[in-house]
């Protein structure tokens, strides 16, 4: 086979598909903004708290 006639391999273009609909740094979910524990901390405890009933 002759492979000087090939031609070079093809190179990788590493980009995603497609952008997330709540990737960083977008307006749903900026950089910066940081998780609300006590909100979540509340949610557990209001979900365990329904569990026991």
């Amino acid at each position: 086979m002759d492979y000087k006639k090939s031609g070079n391999a093809k190179v990788g273009k590493n980009a995603p598909r497609h952008s997330e609909h709540n990737a960083k740094g977008s307006d749903k979910n900026p950089f910066g903004k940081g998780t609300d524990k006590a909100a979540l901390l509340a949610r557990m405890k209001a979900a365990a708290a329904a569990k026991k009933k």
